[in-house]
């Protein structure tokens, strides 16, 4: 498709812009990429999903998935911003028309940042109905007590989306019920009730643990309606696994380029060590299973986009790829050798970026868990 060609070759000449030193050294500082982010919101990509009519392109989840792949694939890291596209999903499907025209144009503009969903809890993980985050509601307001984990890109966000409990579970009929979503003013909140800490961790990806100390966050801030929040949890996840799908993909990608070009010029006993069978089959295989993963990216992207069931095909597409990913990036430092383990190769830093996705936005054993329940019809294991 023409549109496809010109967005990706769009994307990739901006990507240009930002060579591996870029990254390399935002890596060693642990540092935000605002210079990326900034140029990738003027260039109006973060505003892929969003209408029109609130300022945004108006495009699909398709579309969406080929820019963040590019980015994967020219080197680079989208987990800077990815999250304000499948975030917005929740405000433009469930929240208020107020809600759409206050906030959607300024988030397209680059104005507002929206880019940190609050979810997970220390002490609940994967089990989300389990979450003790408590909003009470008190006249005007809902009272936030209670802290979250693993919060991405919350010291560079202006608005956070909340999972927040506002009925005890002990009060519900059923445990995915009394679970709410609301909009926090980062800005406004910070020192008021709302404090971040950083954490470092093996990757380069601005997480954080959240601490709600009485946060006052006004009723107006509920998004769609009180104690339905798990079923809009639901509702975005199958676009963020796809998404996440999209970048493991580019990564793949990144990781067969840079190792079949390294086999090419590396010598070692008078010939290119491309030309020994050991190094070709594990790149071979490698590519075989990016490119098998990325035509279920695809059809997963397809379903979302024609407003199909996609639950399956959205985690199977987060399985192979993320899978697809890990084994290319082991082949690709295994390819290099020692150098593969030199910063200046950059092939140790897409290493551990990609890793996180066996693990994030959600475990490979969960995926396996909703397909042998859900498409084979095996019995519940939790």
């Amino acid at each position: 498709m023409e549109l496809h060609s010109q967005l990706k070759a769009a994307v990739g000449e901006l990507c240009r812009g930002f060579p591996d030193a870029y990254w390399r050294e935002l890596d060693a500082r642990r540092a935000y990429p605002s210079e990326f982010v900034e140029t990738l919101t003027k260039a109006g990509y973060m505003a892929t999903l969003i209408p029109e009519e609130y300022g945004g392109a108006g495009l699909g989840l398709t579309e969406a998935a080929i820019i963040l792949e590019e980015i994967h694939r020219s080197g680079g890291n989208a987990a800077a911003c990815h999250a304000q596209m499948y975030i917005m999903g929740t405000l433009l499907r469930h929240g208020s028309a107020e809600q759409k025209k206050q906030y959607l144009p300024k988030i397209a503009s680059g104005e507002l940042r929206l880019q940190a969903f609050a979810v997970s809890e220390p002490t609940t993980g994967s089990d989300t109905t389990k979450l003790k985050t408590l909003a009470t509601r008190k006249g005007d307001r809902y009272v936030v007590k209670g802290q979250k984990i693993w919060i991405s890109r919350a010291e560079h966000s202006d608005l956070m989306l909340l999972l927040a409990r506002t009925t005890p579970v002990e009060q519900v009929k059923k445990r995915t019920e009394g679970l709410s979503t609301m909009l926090v003013d980062i800005r406004k909140s910070l020192g008021h009730g709302l404090t971040i800490h950083p954490i470092r961790t093996m990757v380069n990806h601005a997480t954080t643990e959240v601490f709600f100390d009485d946060l006052e966050v006004p009723v107006e801030n509920l998004v769609g309606e009180e104690g339905q929040g798990f079923r809009y949890l639901l509702d975005g996840l199958n676009a963020e696994r796809i998404l996440i799908a999209s970048e493991c993909i580019g990564d793949g990608r990144w990781f067969v380029d840079r190792a079949c070009r390294y086999a090419k010029e590396r010598v070692v006993f008078g010939r290119p060590i491309g030309q020994n069978q050991g190094v070709q089959f594990p790149l071979a295989r490698a590519y075989a299973n990016v490119e098998a993963a990325s035509l279920m990216v695809a059809h997963a992207a397809r379903l979302f986009d024609s407003h199909q069931p996609c639950g399956a095909q959205a985690n199977m597409a987060k399985l192979l790829a993320a899978d697809a990913s890990w084994e290319a990036a082991n082949a690709a430092i295994q390819t290099h050798g020692g150098f593969g383990f030199a910063e200046e190769y950059d092939v140790e830093r897409k290493f551990r970026e990609t890793r996180l996705y066996q693990v994030a936005p959600i475990s490979t054993n969960l995926i396996l868990a909703y397909l042998a329940e859900h498409v084979l019809g095996l019995p519940r294991s939790y």
